[in-house]
């Protein structure tokens, strides 16, 4: 049997396909601002002292974390649709979407904030600081710098998990696909096309995500330069070999004991 792949019979698709593609992009970003807003208020509230939200926020985690997406957004539309709340699908699809990425980005920052030295919060309080500055500047830039890794493949993850909007027919890429390839029944040329487009956007949300992360976290690009820097120029490497040699301790290694950078010759030549 011979089979050729034939994608001209697709041309004239190519319009409602970039419109499915559009709004899986504008359902993602939607999902992940919000979400990992509402992910960074949860994170906070976990570690409260209240118990009572410290739990609640804790059985939200778990709650979505071990329940597949698909049946939260069924939850969502058919659910609420019982109880005669309707939504339109883009609406409880994007709800079920920040709902999931929100509990997920949760439990991420709040690994990231517990990373951060105790030592740091305990000097911020007592320079002064208010609660609100130290938990954005000593805890949470340090932590989502930390994690922001984990949360790019988030959102890579979310975006590919909103093909199950495709269930509830939310036009999106997914469900554009079955459309197609139920009119002209070229079902494999139609998902390599689909594959592509989402190989696509999802090149495209790592470029955005790492954009942002490089404009907001300047210390990296700091560090960076730095780090340039010091390879190409042999000065800084010279100066700390002369002071390994000279038998001098940084001061950064032993903080509470001065005089610790002087060589030992000298400190014995003027107790003497």
């Amino acid at each position: 049997m011979n089979f050729t792949l034939d994608f001209s019979s697709l041309a004239p698709y190519w319009p409602v396909f970039l419109r499915g593609a559009w709004l899986t992009l504008k359902m993602t970003t939607v999902a992940i601002v919000v979400g990992v807003s509402i992910g960074v208020i949860v994170a906070f509230a976990k570690n409260s002292k209240n118990r009572l939200v410290a739990r609640a926020c804790g059985a939200y985690i778990e709650a979505v974390r071990n329940t597949p997406f698909l049946v939260q957004i069924f939850l969502l539309y058919f659910g609420l649709a019982s109880l005669g709340v309707h939504m339109p699908t883009f609406a409880a699809a994007v709800l079920a979407m920040i709902i999931n990425i929100a509990a997920y980005a949760a439990e991420i920052i709040r690994a990231g904030i517990d990373s951060v030295p105790r030592g740091q919060i305990e000097a911020a309080e007592c320079l002064g600081l208010s609660v609100w500055r130290i938990r954005w500047h000593v805890m949470l830039q340090p932590a989502i710098e930390r994690v922001y890794p984990a949360l790019t493949s988030q959102f890579l993850l979310m975006m590919q998990a909103s093909a199950m909007a495709s269930q509830i027919s939310a036009e999106e890429l997914t469900a554009i696909a079955n459309t197609v390839q139920s009119d002209t029944f070229r079902s494999l040329e139609t998902y390599i096309v689909v594959a592509g487009l989402y190989l696509v956007l999802s090149v495209l949300v790592k470029l955005l995500a790492y954009a942002f992360g490089e404009y907001i976290f300047k210390r990296r690009r700091t560090i960076r330069r730095a780090a340039a820097q010091a390879r190409r120029s042999p000065v800084s490497h010279m100066a700390m070999a002369s002071v390994a040699t000279a038998g001098a301790v940084p001061v950064a290694h032993a903080p509470f004991i001065h005089g610790v950078s002087q060589p030992r010759n000298t400190v014995e030549g003027s107790a003497s």
